[in-house]
């Protein structure tokens, strides 16, 4: 993937909307560097589906806040109350998971972080999951489903007493890169410069 930022903040894009004729030229010259990304594929009743930035889970409009439950193999790790959770990769740890309060994991780790949307509890942390091990998220509502969507968009219903399961998936998409472009370059340029905009 070569992108353009046409967008706000676009931490994705290989270059900005206003060097998209000087990056089209170097994209069909090969002038870049490739970046392999990983993903998370979740399955369940319904997929398996396949997110290149985050798999999401909300409690749905007008209904009572979720109650899940989530385990990493044989352990269960904890239950909360909240309005969702979000399941992210490295790439996609900078959106939706950096506004839940999760970490920003560098391109290069391998592993996936969970944060909680909204969470009714003073315990609730994020947590980064090991490459090899398998969450599972389930519903403990007695009545109550959730909306789940992959990378923003909805891809099913989990019911009350339904479960997920996420797995790392290593060298899922391929990112362009300029030469001298660094994870922690772009995360100064493009977050760095929100804190100062008027």
């Amino acid at each position: 993937m070569f992108a353009v930022n046409f967008g706000e903040i676009g931490f994705l894009a290989t270059v900005d909307r206003e060097e998209a004729e000087s990056g089209f030229r170097r994209a069909f010259a090969g002038d870049f560097e490739v970046l392999a990304l990983p993903g998370i594929e979740a399955s369940g009743q319904d997929g398996p589906w396949l997110a290149v930035n985050d798999l999401a889970m909300h409690r749905q409009p007008g209904k009572r806040v979720a109650n899940l439950m989530y385990s990493v193999g044989a352990d269960e790790v904890g239950r909360v109350h909240c309005d969702g959770l979000v399941v992210a990769t490295p790439a996609g740890s900078t959106g939706y998971n950096l506004a839940n309060g999760g970490p920003v994991m560098a391109w290069g780790v391998e592993g996936f972080v969970v944060s909680f949307i909204a969470p009714h509890s003073l315990n609730a942390r994020a947590l980064v999951v090991a490459p090899h091990d398998v969450l599972t998220v389930s519903n403990r509502s007695t009545e109550e489903p959730v909306d789940v969507s992959v990378d923003g968009r909805p891809v099913c219903v989990l019911p009350a007493g339904g479960q997920l399961e996420a797995r790392f998936k290593p060298a899922q998409s391929h990112l362009a890169q300029l030469a001298g472009t660094t994870f922690y370059r772009r995360l100064r340029d493009k977050f760095g410069r929100l804190a100062t905009a008027p």
